[in-house]
């Protein structure tokens, strides 16, 4: 394993991962971790900080879409924020075991890949849309975010994916699935903000002025290709469900089973 600084080169690949899979029902933070296996790049500190850090541009990707709404809803922020408890709570009370127990953990993660597309699969298989379904985001009520909120703490762990999480919620809420798309979307600025904040504050210090740039570097190029993919959700959703991301989630959990084996 690498135990040097990150160089340029893999600081592009981490941040094309990131802005490809942040948002796609298919685990940044596990995609992240498994190509830090393949590149050698030992879970450091640092790695496992830039794994939360970088995740920063492709919010600001998410800020710049959505920046009309985000300015004019003042109810559409206050449904944020009760999504957004669960998570804080949860984050709160396992940081520290999350850290050192799950982030770096190929097993956890390839295990939360694996089931996580099964269960979209099974999901998809059985789930009919309601009749009557929220369909634009200012009609959402408080109860169903505190649904998506709960839906998404069970991201914490590594590979299961904070997208797929909240997307499974918003449509068990009875949600139109555009609409929870762009609420998983929304409910991710606050949600990264304050992991990125929480970690920075907890272990920014020891961090060196390269390895901000670093940072700055993989958050730029995570924010360019974070827009396409924001796109491309948007524009797939139209005419599929997410059946083919769990075939892939299934598939690539395999893969990197035998790779890191």
């Amino acid at each position: 394993m690498q135990n040097g600084p990150m160089n340029i080169l893999q600081v592009l690949i981490f941040g094309v991962v990131e802005g490809v899979t942040e948002f796609l029902p298919i685990s940044s933070t596990g995609h992240l971790i498994l190509v830090a296996k393949l590149l050698q790049v030992s879970q450091s500190e640092f790695i496992k900080s830039f794994a939360i850090a970088i995740q920063l541009g492709a919010i600001l990707a998410v800020v710049v879409v959505y920046r009309g709404k985000l300015i004019s809803s003042i109810q559409l922020w206050k449904k944020l924020l009760v999504a957004f408890m669960p998570v804080v709570l949860v984050g709160a009370l396992l940081y520290k075991t999350i850290k050192r127990c799950l982030l770096g953990n190929n097993e956890v993660v390839l295990w939360a890949l694996f089931l996580g597309g099964v269960f979209l699969i099974v999901f998809e298989m059985i789930y009919r849309a309601k009749k009557e379904v929220t369909e634009e985001i200012t009609a959402i009520s408080y109860r169903q975010a505190l649904v998506i909120g709960l839906f998404q703490a069970v991201a914490v762990i590594p590979g299961v994916s904070r997208a797929a999480s909240t997307i499974v919620g918003g449509l068990i809420a009875g949600l139109k699935r555009k609409t929870i798309v762009e609420f998983s979307f929304l409910l991710a600025v606050p949600t990264m903000l304050a992991a990125c904040a929480w970690d920075l504050l907890k272990c920014g210090q020891v961090f060196e002025g390269k390895q901000f740039i670093l940072l700055g570097i993989g958050g730029l190029v995570s924010f360019a290709v974070a827009l396409i993919a924001i796109k491309f959700l948007l524009h797939f959703i139209k005419r599929h469900s997410f059946i083919p991301f769990g075939v892939y989630r299934i598939i690539i959990a395999l893969v990197f089973w035998w790779l890191v084996k």
